[in-house]
């Protein structure tokens, strides 16, 4: 397993690590939570994710579990949630400091924790003051709740507000964006936050590394039975699309070809990345859990030849 610095944070996070969005206390059992979980564990996995909009704080207590259930020492892995919203009630959602506060210590009671090593926020609040956010987050880490905190989906403009708030006030600022990055959606890692990368050392932890699935190949020759797809996700209709899946079959050429799995491929290529501290998969079962894992054995495979033919598949238009 490769370990990277979490943008200008001295905390190391696996290179790979473990969401619990969809899956855990949701659609999967807490049994299955605990065979992935212990999975990613023995192979290296240090960084589990959670977030209270997450099936209601279901996933977070099935992580809960799990954590009680085998009492792994607690500086041996990394924990973070994201807030924004819990229930329908005013106060149960946004960034005020009410629900920052509350919000963090029911993430905590739900996982059996004295403390978060991160804590999001899941999406921006435009009702909620940014030097209000800050300066919550801030005083989360002095009470000795979190250690870093960070946002999710931020615009640039909204993050640089913040380490300006942050510098002038002489307090921390964010440490870590987690966004949407893949082989089929490179605007924010190559683009929009490049600046904030080279400005601030911004860590990043990504989701949906595999585009929801689709570059996993599974869909290369129909919808499988019982995929969210089948099941009639409107939203997995309208990302997955014909000239998307015709990229993906070109791409599991090339991963063919370096003798690697297409899965493999895309989190290596996401992985080469210096401003990728970390890809967050989801998986169902252990052996998803150990194919992931592998793919930070092949980033090494990924050289210039072959960088190049992925390149000029992504690019191409359809």
């Amino acid at each position: 397993m490769i370990y990277n610095k979490l943008g200008m944070a001295g905390m190391k996070v696996s290179a790979i690590s473990l969401g619990s969005w969809r899956t855990y206390g949701q659609d999967e059992s807490v049994e299955t939570a605990d065979k992935c979980m212990s999975a990613a564990y023995d192979a290296g996995i240090n960084y589990f994710d959670g977030a209270e909009a997450y099936g209601n704080g279901a996933a977070e207590m099935a992580m809960g579990k799990v954590f009680k259930r085998h009492s792994w020492p607690r500086d041996t892995y990394i924990v973070s949630s994201k807030v924004i919203r819990v229930g329908q009630l005013p106060t149960q959602g946004g960034l005020s400091r009410k629900h920052l506060v509350e919000a963090c210590d029911a993430a905590l009671e739900r996982m059996n924790l004295d403390y978060l090593d991160m804590f999001f926020c899941h999406r921006p609040d435009p009702d909620t003051a940014l030097e209000e956010i800050v300066h919550t987050m801030n005083e989360l880490i002095q009470r000795g709740k979190i250690f870093y905190w960070g946002t999710s989906e931020f615009t640039p403009s909204d993050l640089q507000d913040m380490y300006t708030i942050a510098q002038r006030d002489r307090i921390v600022g964010p440490t870590m964006e987690q966004t949407n990055h893949s082989m089929l959606h490179r605007v924010r890692v190559e683009g929009e936050l490049l600046p904030l990368f080279k400005k601030y050392q911004l860590g990043t932890t990504i989701y949906s590394p595999l585009a929801i699935g689709l570059l996993t190949g599974k869909y290369n020759d129909g919808i499988p039975k019982g995929s969210a797809y089948d099941k009639g996700a409107e939203w997995m209709k309208k990302n997955i699309t014909a000239d998307k899946i015709a990229k993906v079959r070109k791409l599991c050429a090339v991963a063919e070809e370096i003798g690697i799995t297409m899965t493999q491929l895309a989190l290596a290529w996401c992985l080469r990345n210096p401003n990728v501290s970390t890809a967050i998969i989801g998986a169902t079962c252990p052996e998803q859990v150990a194919e992931n894992a592998a793919a930070t054995d092949c980033v090494a495979l990924l050289d210039d030849t072959a960088m190049k033919k992925i390149t000029d598949i992504l690019d191409a238009e359809s």
